[in-house]
């Protein structure tokens, strides 16, 4: 009796038919085995005829008909009537239908005569069940002894292969009957083999590689890569599972058969779970087809008939800033959704708890911020990306991922772009296109729209961390170790002047908040942002924050502005949130005027780097003044440079901390780094491997820091290259 391996994956496009045919052709090939490829996928019938270049005459549906008729046929009299086609590569093929239009008329009951009378001639069948939880899918369940999930390391992929899974075990398939194919395993994007092993609680029995060009070429050739490309690690990987199928006979497992109302049942509520858990909007189109279907028009309904019952398109747009009133009016759209989801949905929905969830999303949709409200209560998201309604990208502890959330529309982008920015008094709109913005707790955004975003309206949140981090945390988390914060602090206790350099989203706020951290809590502390993120803790602190323009184009108020008026409010410390213009002279003009021990950070590339990019900040001003003067006034003004990155894991580390020294010679500022990290590779999980050293240079102020009372021991400065 044949063996029956059903192939199966939760997401099109992850190399599902390629795998199967493949890993047919190969036990034919290399294992000397007799095989039947059955092509089940009923939605997309004669994908896997063209991959053998080979044109079935008939198929199961004509069989079924066949065996109807003939209740005892003989494998002779099958062959006579041309049911299988030989193909040349030895294998038999039995296409499930042969027309798309033939599916509605497939009779899945009648596939377990198919598998009875066929198991009897071969060593395997292997079937290609499609991407549904289809009628034909659980009669191939029912007689199968081993499921092959596809699946590509992508988020959405492991996502759906989740729930696939949820379903399966409630389902009563044994897990362990149920192995992986872990196909273009080497993709640069991939989550790692860790992650994906730890989201699925079965084993991953092969991975194969990418192989673009081999895999194309055989395809567009109608020939199998194994039997084109046999040397590539992609059809290396199917011979060895080949191989490991046709020997390891305690792989395959016997289980009972599925009861088809308990699937229809549990297929409802199991999708409703990932619905409610991965954003109902966003449900695999590929998982439950009609039903799937109902819930996407219903949702679209009721959120339209929830917009016209309130008049949302009318309210002022300041009542989503008053707390009190937004909470009225969400009270008041609850109990309408709740009523119109019974009223519109009748019993299509029967889950208590999915309901619940539909519900909050129906109301973020119309009255939050859709999509995004579950997002920025994730604490391990630190970057949300907008770029249109389809694509919503975060940041995840220092990994870009795509997320499965999606707004209903490019309009209710740019509506949750205006409940932003209504508070603040900002407008956005063909005249005033882009904006800059915070939410409440004070995560930072920015809004492009169409004309100048092609693609449609783009929303980019850097959310703000509730609770500050602390100098130990971030030891810790390995930013930076013990000797490089006594160095620091001790610098912030000597009033030197820092600044902390880095590219986006390289950690360079979260520097200047622990240098803040140990500024005594006696000193007057004046912090200037374009957007207020940083966090302290002393009790004598001014917040200052620049202002744009109002909708006539008057009111701004710059960094510069506030700079000036900032020295006469008798500040024992200046704390800029970031130079990128001519407020760049005036810090270095303050540095040099008594206003010691102040703070900045800016963008560049290294320590070095800041040097120029003072320079071109300076020069792009419009002042007129020789490089030489503004390289005297920097090597003067600036102590320390800190210098911060984002390394390929994500982690964020200070990676070099600098002394300027002074001018070299008439043009050129010397620089001594004193602290460095040194990256020695990369590990298997793809984490950087390294550590912080010291250089061996001792900075030239250790005897002023002695004079101030502050201890620092010279060893530490100890080289360890």
């Amino acid at each position: 009796m044949a063996n029956t391996i059903a192939v199966f994956s939760t997401k099109g496009g992850v190399g599902k038919t390629l795998v199967t045919t493949n890993l047919a052709v190969s036990l034919v090939k290399d294992q000397a085995k007799r095989v039947c490829l059955i092509d089940l996928d009923l939605q997309l019938p004669g994908d896997m005829a063209r991959m053998l270049n080979i044109n079935a005459p008939k198929g199961a549906l004509d069989l079924i008909a066949y065996l109807k008729k003939d209740l005892q046929p003989t494998v002779s009299t099958l062959k006579k009537y041309e049911f299988l086609t030989k193909t040349s590569f030895g294998l038999d093929f039995l296409p499930g239908v042969l027309r798309p239009q033939q599916s509605s008329n497939f009779e899945a009951d009648k596939l377990k005569d198919v598998f009875d009378f066929l198991s009897k001639d071969y060593d395997f069948m292997i079937v290609d069940v499609g991407k549904n939880f289809s009628e034909a899918f659980v009669a191939t369940l029912n007689h199968s002894n081993l499921i092959l999930l596809v699946v590509t390391p992508d988020i959405l992929s492991i996502y759906q292969t989740r729930w696939a899974l949820d379903t399966l075990q409630f389902l009563q398939i044994p897990l362990s009957m149920v192995k992986i194919v872990l196909n273009r395993a080497d993709s640069i994007s991939s989550i790692s083999l860790d992650e994906i092993r730890a989201s699925l609680p079965i084993d991953i029995i092969m991975q194969l590689p990418s192989e673009g060009r081999a895999v194309g070429m055989a395809v567009n050739r109608g020939v199998p890569v194994v039997i084109d490309s046999p040397r590539t690690k992609f059809s290396q990987g199917i011979i060895k599972l080949s191989q490991q199928l046709a020997t390891d006979t305690g792989i395959f497992i016997v289980h009972k058969d599925i009861d088809q109302l308990k699937l229809k049942e549990t297929v409802i509520e199991k999708s409703g779970e990932f619905w409610a858990k991965f954003g109902l909007a966003e449900a695999p189109l590929s998982t439950l087809g009609e039903e799937e279907d109902e819930i996407l028009i219903l949702k679209r309904r009721i959120h339209s008939r929830l917009i016209e019952e309130l008049n949302i398109k009318k309210l002022d747009l300041k009542v989503f800033s008053d707390p009190t009133k937004k909470k009225e009016l969400k009270n008041k759209a609850e109990m309408l959704v709740s009523n119109l989801l019974v009223e519109e949905s009748g019993m299509l929905i029967s889950s208590h708890e999915v309901r619940k969830k539909l519900v909050k999303e129906i109301i973020d949709e119309a009255l939050g911020l859709g999509p995004l409200e579950d997002l920025l209560a994730d604490a391990d998201i630190t970057d949300i990306m907008v770029n249109n309604k389809d694509e919503i990208y975060i940041e995840k502890k220092g990994k870009l991922e795509l997320t499965n959330k999606k707004f209903l529309s490019n309009d209710q982008v740019k509506t949750t772009i205006e409940r932003i920015i209504a508070p603040i008094g900002r407008r956005i709109d063909e005249s005033v296109p882009m904006v800059d913005a915070r939410l409440p707790d004070g995560s930072r955004v920015n809004s492009i729209i169409p004309p100048l975003s092609l693609g449609g309206p783009t929303l980019t949140i850097r959310k703000f961390r509730k609770e500050r981090f602390k100098v130990e945390e971030l030891i810790a988390l390995r930013s930076f170790n013990n000797n490089m914060s006594e160095f620091i602090k001790a610098c912030v206790l000597t009033r030197k002047n820092i600044i902390v350099s880095g590219g986006t989203g390289s950690g360079k706020t979260t520097v200047l908040n622990v240098l803040s951290a140990f500024i005594p809590n006696d000193e007057r502390i004046i912090t200037l942002e374009d957007a207020a993120e940083l966090k302290l803790h002393q009790e004598h602190w001014v917040r200052l924050e620049s202002r744009a323009a109002n909708i006539e184009g008057k009111g701004q108020i710059t960094i510069r502005d506030l700079f000036r008026n900032t020295l006469r409010m008798r500040p024992d410390r200046i704390i800029v949130g970031e130079c990128r213009g001519i407020e760049t002279l005036d810090m270095l003009q303050a540095m040099n005027t008594g206003h010691d021990g102040s703070m900045t950070t800016i963008h560049a590339n290294s320590t070095h780097d800041v040097l120029s990019r003072l320079d071109s900040m300076i020069l792009m001003s419009g002042v007129e003044l020789p490089v030489r003067a503004i390289r005297e006034m920097v090597a003067s003004a600036i102590d320390v440079i800190i210098h911060t990155a984002r390394l390929p894991d994500g982690t964020r580390k200070i990676v070099e901390i600098s002394q300027v020294i002074g001018m070299r010679d008439e043009i050129h500022i010397e620089i001594q780094n004193i602290f460095i990290f040194r990256q020695l590779g990369i590990d298997a999980q793809h984490n950087v491997l390294g550590d912080f050293y010291a250089t061996g240079y001792i900075p030239s102020f250790m005897d002023e820091m002695k004079r101030r009372g502050t201890s620092l021991s010279e060893e530490i400065f100890r080289s360890a290259l």
